[in-house]
């Protein structure tokens, strides 16, 4: 009992983790209606400037403390807002008049050009850290084995669900919410009711990037191990997640992302770790066969 407990705390915070990637997926598709397959590379950029802000900030004696922190996940969110914004110039702009398949594939190079570009700047090797944020509380003891809920698994909870909630709210009950509903809908009747379309996806990209930086951070201080390559594997859940829970909602792709994080976790811990992507992957399709929209996911309507 206490280990199934304790797995059921480790899916939960890392299934948020993979929920916060796949609302960035979910934004994009659900106003241009194209997956942006870099942006678990940006995720990873995220984790390597919050490593460097890090490094410099607390570790060369400047800052400490909670405003420290703070200070390290806005400077993460300012540089991938910058590649969000630049990705979405430079590899979908141009193409958005073109057919579907290109910006997609276009996408796809941005991603192979991103993890080169971190692994020639920043090196191939793991890069290892400390953990900055500790303590936390003993749930239940059985035996000699302890459960433990850490204060950075709370943390990550609070903050997917805070997010979700602004952004819900962003969405829904804002001007910048009606234009992406807008552009979700018909781009070209949005442009002509005086709508900035190009403007309106240059933000929900920057948007995105924004929360695969909060993402990336939040992964850097929780698992304190990151490398060139955990944008492709961290990307490729999320995506799965967003499917899941029924791309183009925001509350799925959380939903999406606690699933898989359940299932990877209670798969590595019951089962062979080395499966656990299969078993993934696996109830993915299960669920796509009864529930081609996903859980949240709604049927769409095409006017002819």
């Amino acid at each position: 009992m206490a280990y199934a407990l304790q797995q059921l705390i480790n899916g939960i915070s890392l299934g948020m983790i993979y929920g916060l990637i796949a609302v960035g997926y979910t934004m994009v598709y659900g106003i241009i209606g194209m997956i942006n397959f870099a942006h678990g590379d940006i995720f990873m950029i995220g984790a390597f400037v919050a490593l460097i802000s890090i490094v410099m900030l607390i570790s060369g004696g400047f800052m400490e403390g909670p405003a420290a922190l703070l200070l390290v996940l806005a400077i993460s969110m300012a540089f991938t807002a910058l590649y969000g914004w630049t990705v979405e110039r430079v590899a979908y702009r141009p193409l958005r008049g073109s057919f579907r398949l290109a910006p997609l594939i276009s996408a796809i190079g941005m991603s192979i050009v991103l993890q080169n570009y971190v692994q020639i700047s920043q090196g191939a090797r793991v890069k290892p850290m400390e953990p900055l944020v500790s303590g936390g509380f003993e749930v239940m003891r059985e035996g000699t084995f302890v459960v433990q809920l850490s204060t950075m698994q709370i943390l990550i909870v609070v903050t997917t669900l805070t997010v979700l909630a602004v952004f819900t709210w962003l969405v829904t009950k804002t001007s910048l919410g009606r234009a992406m509903r807008a552009c979700e809908q018909d781009r070209r009747m949005a442009s002509l009711l005086g709508i900035d379309t190009d403007r309106t996806i240059s933000l929900t990209f920057v948007i995105g990037a924004s929360l695969a930086a909060v993402a990336g951070t939040l992964y850097l201080l929780r698992y304190g191990v990151i490398d060139f390559y955990i944008g492709f594997l961290a990307g490729v859940k999320a995506f799965t997640a967003a499917v899941l829970g029924g791309i183009g909602s925001l509350p799925g792709a959380v939903l999406g992302g606690l699933l898989i994080g359940l299932i990877e976790t209670f798969w590595s811990a019951y089962f062979s770790v080395q499966y656990k992507d299969v078993a993934a992957f696996s109830i993915l399709a299960l669920v796509l066969i009864f529930m081609p929209t996903g859980l949240l996911g709604r049927q769409e309507v095409e006017k002819v």
